[in-house]
This record gives C-alpha cells, sequence and structure tokens, in this order.
C-alpha cells in the first residue's frame, strides 16, 4: 500500500522505517528539511509541502499525521482537508485528546473525509518491536488501511484493534497512559523502599529487577526497562528527581471526575508528578509551621538547623 506520512520527529520516522521494512510505499513531509531528507535516505518520497505529499497519492488516499496534541495538529489536518477529497482518509496516530477528534472528525465527514484516531504506544522501541494501535473510526475506512496497522503492530494478528466510532481510539490511548502512570508509580515506590534497606541488606537493585523478570507476577515490559536504567546506573545519580507529564494523565484523572469513576492510584500517581518538580513546596512548609504552632513541634529552618 501508499501512505502519506506527516511529522517526522522520533515516532514518525521510525513508523517510516517500518513502513518501509514491510513493503509500503511512504510519501514523507515535514517542515524540517533535514527529517525529510533523513527518510528518504531510507527509501521515501520526499514531499516538499503538504499539497506535494497528496498529489503523489493514489486515491482513496491514507495520510497518517504523527504530531504534538493541540493547534499544530488542527492546522494540519484543516489544511489537509482543503487538499483531499471524499473517501480520502486521514489517520491521526498522535496523543490527542478525544474530545478534539470527535470533533475534527465530525467536520471531515461533513467533506466525505474518514478521520482514524490510532491510538499508538510503543515510543523508541517501536521501530524494532512494533506499535501497540487502538484505532476508532469508520470500520471500512479501517479495513482498507488495515495493511498499514498491521505493519506497524508487533504482529498482523496481534497489537492492534478497531476499538470503536471516531475518538474511541484517542479515548483508550488516554485511559492506557493512565494506567502507565499508575504501574510506574508502583515499581518507583517499591524499588524506593528496597533502596532504603539496600545498605542493611547489601540488596542489589539491578539483580531484584532480573529476578523479577521471570516467573513474577509483577513482570512486565517496564520492568525490563527497569532493569536497563538500574544496570546503566545503579543508584540514578545521574538524573533529578523531577518528572514531566505530557497531558494524557490529565485527561484520565480530568474524565474520571467528569464520570465519578474512581482512579486513586492514577491520580496519585499524575500528583506526584508534579510534586517532583516542586523545590520546598509551600504546601509542606505550612504542614511543618502549623505542627509548630499546635504542639510546639520542632521545625527545621530554611538553611536546614533544627530549631524547637
Amino acid at each position: 500500500m501508499e501512505i502519506g506520512m506527516i511529522g517526522l520527529g522520533r515516532m514518525g520516522s521510525n513508523m517510516v522505517q517500518r513502513l518501509l521494512n514491510g513493503g509500503h510505499k511512504v510519501v514523507a513531509y515535514d517542515r524540517d528539511d533535514a527529517a525529510v531528507s533523513a527518510s528518504a535516505a531510507g527509501g521515501a518520497a520526499a514531499a516538499a509541502s503538504l499539497a506535494d505529499a497528496v498529489s503523489r497519492l493514489t486515491p482513496p488516499r491514507g495520510v497518517w499525521v504523527m504530531l504534538p496534541a493541540g493547534a499544530i495538529t488542527d492546522a494540519v489536518i484543516s489544511e489537509l482537508a482543503d487538499l483531499l477529497d471524499a473517501g480520502d482518509a486521514i489517520i491521526d496516530g498522535g496523543n490527542a485528546n478525544y474530545k478534539d477528534t470527535m470533533r475534527r472528525g465530525a467536520a471531515l465527514a461533513e467533506r466525505g473525509i474518514h478521520l482514524l484516531d490510532a491510538g499508538t504506544s510503543g515510543g523508541v522501541w517501536g521501530l524494532a518491536e512494533g506499535y501497540s494501535l487502538m484505532v476508532g473510526g469508520d470500520a471500512d475506512a479501517y479495513r482498507r488501511l488495515e495493511p498499514i496497522f498491521q505493519t506497524l503492530a508487533p504482529a498482523p494478528d496481534r497489537g492492534l484493534c478497531h476499538v470503536g466510532p471516531t475518538g474511541a481510539g484517542h479515548f483508550t490511548k488516554m485511559v492506557h497512559n493512565g494506567v502507565e502512570y499508575a504501574l510506574m508509580q508502583a515499581y518507583a515506590e517499591g524499588f524506593e523502599l528496597l533502596q532504603a534497606r539496600q545498605d542493611d541488606f547489601g540488596l542489589d537493585l539491578p539483580a531484584i529487577a532480573r529476578t523479577w523478570q521471570h516467573g513474577s507476577v509483577v513482570r512486565s515490559w517496564l520492568l525490563d526497562l527497569t532493569v536497563r536504567a538500574l544496570e546503566a546506573d545503579p543508584d540514578l545519580e545521574s538524573l533529578a528527581a523531577y518528572v514531566e507529564d505530557s497531558g494524557e494523565g490529565r485527561w484520565t484523572v480530568n474524565e474520571s471526575v467528569e464520570l465519578a469513576v474512581p482512579t486513586p492510584a492514577i491520580t496519585a500517581a499524575l500528583y506526584q508528578r508534579f510534586r517532583s518538580r516542586q523545590e520546598e513546596p509551600f504546601g509542606a512548609r505550612l504542614l511543618a509551621a502549623l505542627r509548630n504552632q499546635f504542639g510546639g513541634h520542632a521545625v527545621r529552618e530554611s538553611g536546614g538547623e533544627a530549631r524547637p
């Protein structure tokens, strides 16, 4: 098959290569000329613009958009809408908010253009391992483009699913990322507890993590990545305790509030990321002040000295 790929960042460029390896024709475009040249060197057809990319595809076309959520995705999909014809399909593989996806899908449907939202997991490992794909949108459009999804997936018969109408793919991926937050937090807390007794018991954290990889109920790919991280830097001295969030965890928690569905583990994991980015947070200082006020408990001055 042939597909257009718009957005050649780390994931987009790797997806281009996986599709080329699978025998597909890929027309690649990015505002970064160097990224386009790199994909062209790997075998993709280089496009000079969105219009050029569309012109190189045979109807009914498929155009995969792999861009950050928000204004840039809106702008590119809007421009593509003016370039495509009824029966063509846009695949949004980024981490868009599913409500934005539903809005975009409705607008495109008025022109007869399909929007497939492909929740995509796999990160920088996707080129070698394949991507987990949760796809929403018109079922017939999905079936037409299924060879593309099958090539990107770990195997043609696993790691991909048509989950429902437009919006369902990004909704499913949003929840997936919320679960990811909670799993990562559980590993982080467990290994911090082990590290706290490391000197007492002579604990070898990488060895413990490797042991858990086999036969344990907590074995997972995240645990495999934990092993890699600990083997490379057992005390993680090269890293700051500062954890970003890219938005999907917030959307998941917001959705849980809207639906009144409790998600305490996911919510706590999100809040822990917020806390990791604060130095000497005001709330903790107020807690210290209150203990001192009502109980006369000792506190520490901002310079670290204790005082009654």
